[in-house]
């Protein structure tokens, strides 16, 4: 009886009972619905292969995809107070941090690496919307001004691409004040003649829309990603009229001309290489050709003309 409770019993249940499946191996679009395997969305780097929307992307992984070879080399960003306004609402602003920092296994909200994008030479600072939204507070600031002053050191352009719900409210005034320290980064970026490309991406909201994510020498946007200031809810709720269909939408800024393309993600890294060669390169497309004057075919008042 011993032989049957204890050995045969137990493997009769394991062939009937139902095999637990992971949570993570599926995933649904949430724009059509469609239920995609997990290694079919990896392959198509977080878009939906029925419908082209574009999700979230990890920042691990938008880094790998714009860096030649995925091989890049973060820096170190400086130290800040985690907590300078000692806030606190139902949760200590502390313990918030040690919770997404050990969720996430990041700092904060912002990573600032450089390496080689399609054979050049880029600094690119990239959000990380899972630590708290990509809210940006002193720490995003400070890796702002390090990855703009990487830039100038290396010569190199500036690539910064923004995932984020807006100022971090827990930092009270000192995460406003980044949208000016930010704004004076790009700046010098821009008096050393470096190209500053902003990547946008969903969401890109609150005070990064209102300071440096929209003064990109070119700005690019992922398909679908919302871009704004206020949402789109308070703004009807403020003017009382109905918004216009697609609203804050990429497509329905690059028709009113707020941003210069919309490009998809798998072509993102081939297009922001050939801008920056274009950008960078001053010279002549190719050599000069210069005739003679005392060729039959030249007519000076032609070519006064010309």
């Amino acid at each position: 009886m011993n032989w049957l409770t204890n050995y045969v019993r137990p493997k009769l249940q394991a062939l009937v009972r139902p095999k637990e499946v992971p949570d993570n191996l599926w995933h649904k679009c949430p724009s059509c619905g469609h239920m995609i395997f997990h290694r079919d969305l990896e392959k198509t780097l977080n878009v939906c292969q029925h419908c082209g929307h574009h999700m979230r992307l990890a920042v691990k992984k938008r880094l790998e995809m714009l860096f030649d070879d995925g091989k890049y080399t973060r820096i170190e960003l400086p130290k800040v107070a985690d907590d300078p306004l000692k806030f606190k609402d139902q949760k200590r602003y502390t313990d918030r941090l040690k919770d997404t920092r050990a969720k996430t296994g990041e700092h904060d909200a912002i990573v600032v690496a450089h390496g080689r994008c399609a054979g050049q030479n880029v600094v690119i600072a990239a959000f990380n919307f899972d630590f708290q939204g990509g809210s940006m507070g002193v720490a995003v600031g400070e890796g702002i001004v390090a990855a703009a002053e990487l830039a100038v050191l290396q010569d190199a352009p500036l690539i910064v691409i923004p995932a984020s719900g807006g100022a971090r409210m827990q930092e009270g005034i000192l995460s406003l004040m980044q949208m000016a320290r930010t704004t004076v980064a790009v700046d010098k970026v821009k008096e050393k003649r470096l190209p500053y490309i902003v990547l946008l991406t969903d969401p890109t909201t609150g005070g990064v829309s209102a300071s440096f994510a929209m003064l990109g020498d070119i700005a690019i946007s992922e398909p679908g990603a919302v871009i704004g200031f206020a949402g789109a809810r308070v703004i009807e709720s403020t003017i009382r009229e109905k918004l216009p269909e697609g609203f804050q939408k990429a497509e329905y800024l690059l028709e009113k001309g707020m941003i210069d393309m919309v490009v998809a993600r798998k072509d993102l890294r081939d297009t922001i290489g050939r801008i920056i060669s274009m950008l960078r390169n001053r010279g002549s497309a190719g050599d000069l050709v210069m005739l003679p004057v005392d060729t039959p075919d030249f007519d000076p008042e032609t070519a006064a003309r010309l």
